[in-house]
C-alpha cells in the first residue's frame, strides 16, 4: 500500500493515463495545461514530484474519465470499486449502498 496521497495520486495517475493510451503530453493538453509545458507537469505529477490542485485533479479525472476520489484512495480494490461506480444509475447506487448497510449488520 502506498503511504502518502502524492505517491498515491501519482501510481493512480499513470495507471488511468495509460489504459487511456494516452501520452502525459495529450492528457495535460486535454487538461486544458499549455501545449508548451503539458508533457513536463505531468510528468511532475506522475513522479510525485508535483501534486495538482483539486481544480486540475478534476480536470484530469474527467479526461482519464474516473472519479477525482480514484485518485487520493490508497487501497487498491477500493479504486478499482469506485471506478465501477461511476458506471451506475442513481438507482443502482442506493442498491449497493443498501447492501453494504445489510452486509454489515
Amino acid at each position: 500500500m502506498v503511504r502518502n496521497n502524492s505517491n498515491v495520486f501519482s501510481m493512480r495517475l499513470k495507471i488511468a493515463r495509460k489504459a487511456k493510451k494516452l501520452s502525459q503530453e495529450r492528457l495535460g493538453i486535454l487538461a486544458g495545461i499549455d501545449e508548451a509545458s503539458a508533457s513536463a507537469r505531468m510528468n511532475q505529477y506522475e513522479t510525485g514530484k508535483y501534486a495538482p490542485d483539486l481544480l486540475m485533479a478534476t480536470k484530469i479525472a474527467e479526461v482519464l474519465e474516473v472519479p477525482v476520489s480514484y485518485f487520493y484512495t490508497e487501497n487498491n480494490l477500493m479504486a478499482e470499486i469506485i471506478v465501477q461506480l461511476q458506471f451506475l444509475t442513481e438507482l443502482q447506487h442506493k442498491e449497493v449502498l443498501e447492501f453494504i448497510h445489510k452486509i454489515n449488520q
